[in-house]
């Protein structure tokens, strides 16, 4: 069975063909700049070279068209023809409290996630233009929408309720709902593997640091806590994100910096964050430089970062009573061993300690903590699309008949 995982952003459309056969994917790749000059399509077949095709993406209809043809292209291409992709994967970012596990996708589906996008305008819609263009062009191809949110419906109610009048609750959903879950969800699994353990024996706290980051709560296979809220902008300080802020300052900046909602929304989400801190930039790789040079505030601005992440963690041990292991992932959880090093400095008190060499690794899962420490540290790269590739196989397999 060959799954094409489709995740469309704002502005651009990553995608992979995985054969579920063997969970290797056949092709990724992505598109940039959707409805800008300097558009380009980037696929790079499994053990074949990357291409780089530049072309005129007005649009997400016309990018996945255009990934279509690439995939069938005689020259480069994996399949001869769009019957041998068997079902299609869909990565929807909010599916708030409608959606509590991935789902077959039908009209009622597609209403719900429409529904949705007043509590994710920027992921929502581009999520529908990719659904909407592969029913287009392969209407009989079953198609399955996986949340990022869904991992986190386990959270009790004293974890996502704010302190707003319940009617607030009730009337907008005004919650915490968490995301960043497929990638939590599987790194902690695989931890629970390398452990030889099951999820539902262990305590397991899972860092996701990226541009975007969140940490999440996982007692005994369920997400009970996580940093990031009603939207993506609560939590963790990140590269161009405040993260959480006393909610006395939105109106304080509106008065005095003159700026209207789109504005100070913008302001939070683009301009503040590690990039707001340094002046410099939202990228670790150029802070690292710059502090090594003796620059004080991007030196602030990596120490704020691991404090903000040292002290989630020891909120998280407490809310589960414990911890069994702590995983890094995504492109700086992954690739930092100076990051990963900073945040664990201090929390020795766990069980737990970072071993200097074991933590040299990059991009690889392993354990980095020293040998018989009670509490493990892991790193482990983050596969969303695998995810999403087995949520829908496992769906659709029925329907297909395999």
């Amino acid at each position: 069975m060959k799954v094409f995982v489709v995740n469309c952003g704002s502005s651009s459309i990553k995608f992979q063909l995985i054969d579920m056969e063997t969970e290797i994917p056949l092709a990724k790749g992505q598109i940039e700049r959707i409805g800008s000059e300097g558009s380009f399509l980037k696929l790079t077949p499994t053990g074949k070279y990357t291409v780089d095709l530049p072309m005129d993406v007005p649009n997400h209809d016309v990018g996945i068209r255009v990934i279509l043809d690439a995939l069938q292209n005689k020259d480069y291409g994996v399949i001869k023809t769009l019957e041998e992709i068997d079902a299609i994967g869909h990565r929807v970012v909010h599916g708030g409290e409608r959606f509590t596990d991935s789902v077959l996708i039908t009209q009622e589906v597609m209403d719900g996630i429409q529904a949705c996008s007043a509590m994710a305008p920027l992921h929502n819609p581009p999520n529908l233009f990719g659904i909407k263009a592969c029913m287009e062009l392969m209407p009989t191809t079953p198609q399955v929408a996986v949340f990022d949110t869904a991992f986190h419906q386990t959270m009790p109610k004293i974890a996502y309720l704010y302190g707003l009048p319940y009617e607030m609750y009730v009337k907008y959903g005004l919650r915490r709902y968490g995301f960043h879950g497929t990638s939590h969800k599987y790194v902690a699994q695989v931890a629970a593997e390398m452990m030889q353990e099951h999820m539902s024996d262990l305590r397991i706290i899972t860092c996701h640091l990226g541009n975007g980051a969140s940490i999440t709560a996982i007692k005994y296979g369920k997400s009970i806590d996580t940093s990031m809220g009603y939207t993506p902008l609560e939590g963790l300080i990140m590269g161009t994100r405040s993260g959480e802020i006393d909610p006395a300052i939105v109106p304080f900046l509106m008065e005095k910096e003159n700026m209207t909602a789109p504005q100070i929304d913008e302001y939070l989400n683009k301009r503040s964050g590690i990039l707001g801190i340094s002046g410099l930039s939202s990228d670790f790789r150029d802070l690292e430089s710059a502090a090594n040079r003796g620059d004080e505030r991007s030196q602030l601005a990596i120490d704020i970062f691991a404090y903000k992440v040292k002290k989630y963690i020891g909120g998280y041990v407490a809310a589960m009573g414990g911890v069994d292991a702590i995983v890094f992932t995504a492109g700086l959880g992954e690739n930092s061993p100076f990051m990963r090093d900073k945040i664990c400095n201090g929390l020795e008190y766990l069980g737990t300690r970072i071993d200097q060499e074991r933590n040299k690794v990059r991009g690889k899962a392993q354990e980095i903590s020293v040998k018989r420490a009670t509490v493990k540290i892991f790193v482990i790269p983050t596969n969303e699309e695998l995810v999403i590739a087995r949520d829908t196989y496992n769906i659709c397999k029925r329907i297909i008949k395999l």
